[in-house]
């Protein structure tokens, strides 16, 4: 580390080697600046003050003596966490910082105003305690920020403040229960040239996915104006979820999720009044826009993996967007601290035992369940009055709330998205969390018994009643391997991300009608004939696809990016996506599908798969799917995904439907694409060999395929007793089928329920030679276990 002065140091002077002299905050800025900014990271210029101008403040006004006895008060009871912060606070603010100390800052400040070419910049003043940003431990938002500063006597004012802010009582709090020394940390102070974010936007970026830790993509999260309010979690962000190994395919933009947040606040500069910012509503215009241009959201999550990369490690990171000049920044770089310090490849499932109805939705963290009393706080002032063990449920959170946030069995906010204060802090604690429910404080009343889950994926529900749940360790290092090539079925894109831990070989099911009621909600034709739907439905229609450009772009940008981030976890191996397989009932559900459904005695035998795609009546709609998956492939980048037509009665209409394919730009074979056949009714297997001349591999459904065999309807109660996959006559279609693919020199693998539910099912897949078995994720290592002792037994 090279000195400015005895108290001042420039960041490209320093780097993380100098942790203890400017803490992890600063050193981590330095290290950016002497290693990244060479490979095209932008970090604004600044300097820091050293731990050593820290101390040499507290030695020339003497005040530690007097600060650790209020802290040796506090310890022992006799003064509340309160009393102790406030005093210990004015004892600081009552100090004067050194002459020399404060003449370097001055004259540094000046210097950095040559450097940017702006008489008395703006800066914002950071903390830079000597103990945060540790592997284990976060410290997030436990010192204060003051943005905006501009001019000698507010920088001066400002780093008093922040020395101060050593001592909140969120930060003494935060330390006892880490076991830090309060008075072995010192405080570097940062002096940054502040980024015009107020006039644009700014954001948080994961360079892991921070509920699963799956560590192949990188997560931002934006909001117009300065970055506190994301932090804060005082405002709903937009999401962007970019799949980092395709970050280097030419051509490809990864970005496999783009949510838009509500946004309805923004931080932005004051004018006089005494604070340096304020928070205003954001126009409307900007709500329902995006902060973030793909080629922005592509650029950031480059710059995240190239910190990544540097650091050996996830880290946390910090950007803002200059409104003056359009270029974006890094601001802060610190260790992610959660998903990465956990030991092991182990994880716990949790799964409710009874079905049930949410009252509330939001962002899921933990990856847990909790059931309690809520209990609803609207200000941190009222804390006092929380019982342990209680959910609590809140606007947003800052760090004021941490003492009771530790103490909850689970919590429930209004607002804030996956990186927001409240989130961080309650992954940390191992709380599970739904964020940013909308109204959870006007819903909830005060004592209600309620249950939350976080263990669904990316969404989290709330409950009413205390729900009986179960919950299961999996080890997926103690699982033996297997010949046979097992898969995963993954049912929709929010739990995708859960199961990645599995030693899969690939998704063997994803089902596209999922994705379509899940994330989509529309039937295909009345996004593109919304005028054929009723006036309800057309309202539900234009507010759904309001930030898009019509409604074949809101299906295609959707359904392309629900599709890619199902590809995502087991990438590069193999994603089998089946084409929509609707019912006509079902397709009538969704909004508008009343108007283009016709009315079936037996729609699970009627107008569904295969039969849809040529049709005059949803051919418009099959080109849409197809655009998605033509999107997913050349424009995301998920070569990986296989295509698979269901329900196909005849060859000849398997070559409608191919003949259709390719008319929209999905021709069998080019660029790699491969196209499979579900296996699932009888004329498959007693043609298989004609099939198997116009498709790359057959997938057995062995739902269909026993129903249509045993003349078994599959949703009867009353005949529930004789659907079995296991009667002899299902099983000898299969023996038949696999036999024949063989003999054609195609794949064959199997996708339903059966393997997944019955052990002796698997074992007569194995002896038939399958090439695959694709499992449900919950009986994935149960399921495992019989396979690997079924080939054992073969040799």
């Amino acid at each position: 580390m090279i000195r400015t002065s005895p108290g001042v140091v420039w960041f490209d002077q320093i780097g993380m080697e100098d942790v203890g002299s400017v803490g992890g905050k600063n050193a981590s800025l330095g290290e950016m600046v002497r290693k990244l900014t060479q490979s095209g990271v932008r970090v604004p210029a600044g300097f820091a003050t050293t731990a050593d101008a820290y101390r040499e403040f507290m030695a020339d006004n003497g005040i530690e003596p007097a600060m650790q006895e209020r802290i040796g008060c506090y310890q022992s009871g006799r003064i509340a966490l309160e009393q102790a912060g406030i005093e210990i606070r004015e004892l600081i603010l009552s100090a004067r910082l050194p002459d020399r100390l404060a003449r370097d800052i001055c004259a540094a400040y000046d210097q950095l105003a040559g450097r940017v070419g702006v008489k008395d910049p703006s800066v914002a003043v950071r903390s830079s305690a000597t103990a945060e940003d540790l592997p284990d431990a976060s410290f997030a938002g436990q010192q204060e920020t003051f943005l905006n500063i501009r001019g000698h006597r507010a920088l001066l004012d400002a780093c008093l403040n922040c020395f101060a802010s050593l001592f909140t009582d969120r930060a003494i709090s935060y330390r006892e229960a880490k076991g830090f020394d309060h008075f072995s940390v010192a405080l570097s102070i940062g002096i940054q040239q502040m980024v015009r974010s107020d006039l644009a936007g700014s954001g948080v970026i994961f360079t892991i996915d921070t509920e699963t830790g799956f560590p192949h993509v990188a997560v931002i999260s934006a909001a117009w104006g300065l970055g506190e309010t994301v932090v804060q979690g005082s405002v709903d962000p937009d999401k962007y979820v970019v799949f980092k190994p395709l970050l280097a395919t030419e051509g490809a933009c990864p970005i496999i999720e783009k949510t838009c947040g509500a946004k309805a606040v923004r931080m932005i500069y004051a004018h006089g009044g005494g604070k340096n910012t304020r928070i205003v509503a954001t126009r409307q215009s900007q709500r329902s826009r995006f902060v973030l241009n793909e080629a922005e959201i592509v650029e950031l999550a480059q710059w995240a993996l190239l910190v990544e990369k540097h650091y050996g490690r996830p880290m946390d990171l910090e950007w803002a967007k200059d409104g003056e000049s359009g270029l974006i920044y890094l601001v802060q770089a610190r260790p992610e601290t959660v998903q990465s310090g956990r030991s092991g490849a182990a994880f716990r499932t949790y799964r409710l035992k009874t079905k049930a109805q949410p009252i509330l939705a939001g962002a899921a963290v933990g990856g847990a369940i909790a059931s309690g009393k809520a209990c609803v706080l609207r200000d941190a002032a009222d804390i006092a009055r929380f019982p342990d063990g209680a959910i609590l449920v809140t606007g947003n959170t800052d760090p004021d709330w941490v003492p009771v946030m530790k103490r909850a069995a689970g919590i429930v906010t209004d607002h804030g998205g996956s990186t927001s204060h409240a989130a961080i802090v309650s992954r940390e604690l191992g709380v599970p969390a739904v964020i940013g429910t909308g109204h959870a404080t006007a819903l909830l009343k005060e004592g209600q018994p309620i249950t939350l889950s976080s263990a669904g994926g990316e969404q989290g529900f709330v409950y009413d009643g205390l729900l009986d749940f179960e919950s299961e360790e999996i080890d997926p290092g103690s699982l033996p391997a297997t010949r046979t090539q097992v898969m995963v079925n993954i049912a929709e894109p929010a739990s995708a991300f859960q199961w990645w831990r599995l030693p899969a070989r690939g998704v063997g099911l994803a089902r596209m009608e999922f994705i379509i009621n899940t994330l989509i909600k529309v039937h295909p034709m009345a996004l593109l004939h919304p005028e054929r739907t009723g006036a309800a439905d057309r309202r539900k229609i234009h507010e759904l696809i309001k930030d898009h450009a019509d409604g074949a772009d809101y299906f295609v940008d959707l359904l392309s990016r629900g599709i890619a981030r199902l590809a995502a976890p087991y990438y590069p191996h193999p994603a089998i996506v089946r084409l929509s397989d609707f019912k006509t009932n079902e397709y009538a559900h969704l909004i508008g599908g009343s108007a283009f459904e016709p009315c079936e005695e037996n729609p699970m035998l009627g107008f569904r798969g295969a039969s849809r795609y040529y049709h005059e009546r949803y051919r418009e709609g099959f080109a849409l799917e197809c655009r998605a998956l033509k999107r997913v492939r050349d424009v995301i980048g998920f070569a990986n995904v296989i295509i698979m037509v269901p329900f196909c009665r005849t060859p000849a209409e398997a070559d409608l439907v191919l003949a259709a394919m390719a008319d929209n730009g999905l021709r069998r074979g080019e660029r790699g694409l491969q196209i499979y056949m579900m296996c699932e009714i009888p004329s498959n297997v007693v043609l298989a060999t004609e099939f198997a001349g116009r498709f790359d591999g057959f997938s057995i459904g062995s739902n269909d395929l026993t129903q249509l065999v045993l003349g078994v309807d599959r949703d009867s109660e009353f005949l529930a007793a004789l659907f079995d996959e296991r009667d002899e006559a299902v099983k000898i279609m299969i023996g038949d089928v696999i036999a024949k693919a063989h003999a054609a020199g195609i794949k064959i693998g199997i996708c339903g329920q059966g393997p997944s539910d019955h052990a002796d099912f698997a074992e007569f897949l194995v002896e038939q030679g399958i090439d695959s078995i694709s499992l449900n994720p919950d009986s994935f290592a149960k399921a495992v276990r019989t396979i690997a002792q079924a080939e054992a037994g073969e040799g």
